[in-house]
This record gives structure tokens, C-alpha cells and sequence, in this order.
């Protein structure tokens, strides 16, 4: 005879039709908005032929580039259209984004908008997809 137990019946993991309250979501975007000054762009429109360094280059006329990302497809090497830039200042990330968004970069226009955390889902979820589809 088996056993029964009501315990077991339920699962003790997060439904995924259960969405998050309002209001830890909005604690998060709080606490996410102090890990980022305001100096971090968000980057898209890039060529596939885009490099690192070319990306570098075309920043670092307005001011001091602490560090670039740029996604790159794991296979090909070549970029997937967009990329972070990570500038020294907040000033710094304000000038370019008046002066290089919607500017031309390997014939493609470039769009630069400040980086949101909710940008962060994003990308993870279109990481998420591209592991799956090569997997």
C-alpha cells in the first residue's frame, strides 16, 4: 500500500504563472539603479563586422572609455548588433549619448541610450534562446 502524503502533493518552488508583487519589483529597480551611476550605455544598431576596439575608438572621443562589451556570436565571432560601453564619468556617457546617438559607425546608424537594468532581462532572455538553438 503507498503512502500518502499531503505534503509532497504540492510543490514548494515558484509557480511560473505567479508574478512577482509590485512591489518587490520595484525595490529591485531601486536597488539596481545604485549599481549603475549612469555611466554605463547601452549600444545597438552595430555592425556585424564591428570590432571591440573600433567601438572603443568611436567613444573614446568623448571622453574616457573604462570598458566596452560587445556580444559577439560564440560561433562566428562576429557582433550581434549591440553592445555596452562603460564610460569614466556620468558626463562623459551624457556627452556621447548627445553627440553619438544616431551617428554612423561601419555605415550603420547607431543608437546610444543610457543601460536599464530592464534591459538586462532582455538580453539574458535572448541569451537563454541562442544557448537553447545551438544546444
Amino acid at each position: 500500500m503507498m503512502s500518502y502524503s499531503r505534503r509532497s502533493r504540492y510543490s514548494r518552488s515558484p509557480s511560473p504563472y505567479r508574478r512577482e508583487s509590485s512591489s518587490y519589483s520595484r525595490s529591485r529597480s531601486l536597488s539596481r539603479d545604485v549599481e549603475n551611476p549612469g555611466n554605463n550605455l547601452y549600444v545597438t544598431g552595430l555592425s556585424p563586422r564591428i570590432t571591440k576596439k573600433e567601438l572603443e575608438k568611436h567613444f573614446a572621443g568623448e571622453g574616457k572609455v573604462i570598458d566596452v562589451h560587445l556580444v559577439v556570436d560564440p560561433w562566428t565571432r562576429e557582433s550581434r548588433g549591440f553592445g555596452f560601453v562603460t564610460m569614466a564619468s556620468v558626463e562623459e556617457a551624457d556627452r556621447c549619448i548627445k553627440h553619438l546617438d544616431r551617428s554612423v559607425l561601419e555605415g550603420r546608424v547607431i543608437t546610444v541610450e543610457k543601460f536599464l537594468w530592464q534591459q538586462v532581462s532582455c538580453v539574458w532572455q535572448l541569451f537563454a534562446k541562442l544557448q537553447k538553438s545551438y544546444n
